[in-house]
């Protein structure tokens, strides 16, 4: 076979992915930007430069919702990262039905996360949700959990940590078992002890793990809607608006252009506070 056949054959398999990404996140994506340059409709557009951007940076509660979406993404990545790597280190220890425990942690990742929110907005209920009612039973009084201004977004960020701490679980459980067994015997020849094999070996060894939860884990938090919209819609005030329910509520009034800049906006938040962080991440990362 000659070469350019060789490069033909390579891509004809790669061109109906690349299509497929080519219509449905490079077309998409310009559209975005230039619609968030217009004043559009479903059936007409007019250009108006920034004046979506202006409009958006404007919005009363786009300050309130900034540093929500920074609360909430820094919370939920923080406690992924801690829980779940306590978790991988508790199921790649020496225990009885280990793959039960790791199907019931992995499971509510395949929830519904609409479902997910209304579950826990009717248990967190303050007056007939299970919590309040388990508390009351051992003497105790439960807040009104989504009605608090300061309980709301700790509230919904301790119900995505719940829903998404099972995946960071498997990514933490896949790096513990990545790291070659004569670290372990170095350890144990040298008379260490269970905590030692966790701060010296696990720890520092796990690091490609633990940069990617929390790469996944901001990224997400920082893009999240549905679990926020279906608990609390924002509520109550603007305590749990984050920016992506501030898009949601303009494209509910009709203001397409301003939610699609909006949207510009996002992406361009997420990339300037992902890509650093990547980076910074990969360039002190610990190879074995």
């Amino acid at each position: 076979m000659t070469k350019i056949m060789k490069r033909t054959y390579t891509y004809a398999f790669i061109l109906p992915a690349a299509i497929i990404y080519f219509v449905i996140f490079i077309i998409p994506t310009v559209m975005s930007f230039f619609f968030s340059l217009t004043r559009w409709t479903l059936l007409d557009w007019e250009f108006i430069g920034l004046n979506n951007f202006i409009s958006f940076f404007q919005e009363p509660a786009l300050t309130i919702g900034f540093k929500n979406t920074l609360i909430y993404a820094v919370v939920t990545c923080v406690l992924k990262v801690v829980i779940g790597l306590l978790l991988g280190v508790f199921l790649t220890s020496k225990i009885r039905a280990k793959g039960y425990l790791r199907s019931v942690i992995f499971f509510p990742t395949l929830l519904s996360t609409i479902a997910v929110g209304i579950t826990f907005s009717m248990m967190m209920h303050p007056t007939e949700g299970i919590i309040n009612a388990a508390l009351q039973a051992v003497g105790m009084s439960g807040p009104d959990w989504l009605g608090n201004k300061s309980f709301a977004l700790l509230s919904v960020a301790l119900v995505d940590v719940w829903k998404g701490v099972g995946f960071a679980t498997v990514i933490y459980i896949a790096g513990i078992l990545s790291i070659p067994e004569e670290y372990y015997e170095a350890l144990q020849i040298d008379g260490g002890h269970a905590f030692h094999k966790f701060w010296n070996i696990i720890v520092p060894l796990s690091r490609p793990a633990t940069n990617s939860v929390i790469i996944l884990s901001f990224i997400g938090g920082l893009r999240s809607f549905d679990l926020v919209w279906a608990m609390t819609k924002g509520g109550p005030g603007f305590t749990t608006d984050l920016i992506a329910s501030i898009i949601y509520k303009q494209y509910q009034g009709g203001f397409y252009g301003l939610a699609t800049a909006g949207n510009v906006i996002l992406f361009l938040v997420v990339s300037a506070l992902a890509f650093p962080l990547y980076m910074y991440l990969n360039r002190s990362e610990v190879n074995l």
